[in-house]
């Protein structure tokens, strides 16, 4: 079962012309990767990066922008594991407005020491986490 959660087009994510300027998704996504991780990995951010001194940094990332997202609409994200490596992990994380699909995201992540910045293997408390989803 896909990780759901919401945000609202506020007036930082616009450009000039009242949609959505295209990095402000990926901020928006970052969000969206950020509450999975607390929520259903339950390794928080800080727990990761401030003191276990691991990251998950973004390694790849395809996009395909639908349609735009206007200022005030409120977006639903939809996250899904696609594949599990080693130290790597595949998500897709797709946007809706209502029924009309506005976004999607296949996002690789890998797991690293941020000391050495090299990869290194997901925890079995993590790896039990990581639902793979077929889409």
């Amino acid at each position: 079962m896909a990780f759901t959660t919401q945000r609202k087009v506020r007036f930082q994510h616009c450009d000039p012309a009242g949609i959505v300027f295209y990095p402000r998704y990926f901020e928006m996504i970052n969000s969206v990767v950020e509450d999975w991780f607390e929520e259903i990995v339950q390794s928080d951010f800080n727990q990761l990066h401030v003191e276990s001194g691991t990251g998950v940094p973004t390694a790849a990332i395809d996009t395909q922008f639908h349609a735009p997202s206007r200022l005030g609409e409120r977006l639903t994200f939809e996250l899904a594991v696609q594949t599990v490596g080693r130290s790597s992990l595949t998500l897709q994380i797709t946007a809706y407005c209502g029924e009309q699909k506005r976004l999607t995201i296949n996002s690789t992540l890998v797991y690293v020491d941020l000391n050495s910045g090299k990869p290194m293997p997901w925890t079995e408390a993590m790896r039990q986490h990581f639902i793979v989803e077929n889409l």
